[in-house]
């Protein structure tokens, strides 16, 4: 397991889940464990968004529509909240999550609500794309 910063060891979760960092998304970001379901990738992808952590993104968006970079050099974006909706696991193999992301770009508030598609591929759950709402 990578060594975690100190500072971020104790607060809690930016997923919302009122967790700890290090007991909830830091287990994938920083540890060597995948998300069990399609809602605690999601979360966890959503925490590297606010943590900048563009080679989780990429690892964990499956390979049929991954893009080859992100442009995480946003300086004027603040993710500020999630707010999952709903959890739908179609079967082992497919999920959906709905979530309201809540952010803010040069101070102005924002937000985004989407439906995304998950798969499971060799025990690990993948984000394929999302609709927006």
């Amino acid at each position: 397991m990578k060594k975690i910063n100190a500072a971020i060891e104790d607060t809690l979760c930016p997923c919302g889940s009122n967790t700890s960092y290090v007991r909830c998304c830091g287990r994938y970001l920083d540890g060597d464990e995948v998300a069990g379901t399609a809602e605690a990738l999601m979360r966890s992808r959503y925490t590297a968004y606010v943590l900048l952590r563009e080679a989780y993104l990429l690892a964990t968006w499956h390979l049929s529509t991954r893009p080859l970079a992100l442009d995480m050099d946003n300086a004027g974006t603040k993710w500020v909240g999630l707010q999952v909706l709903r959890h739908e696991q179609q079967n082992e193999l497919s999920a959906f999550v709905e979530f309201i992301a809540r952010y803010k770009v040069n101070g102005r508030a924002q937000r985004l609500h989407e439906i995304s598609r998950f798969l499971r591929e060799g025990g690990q759950w993948f984000y394929v794309d999302g609709k927006l709402s």
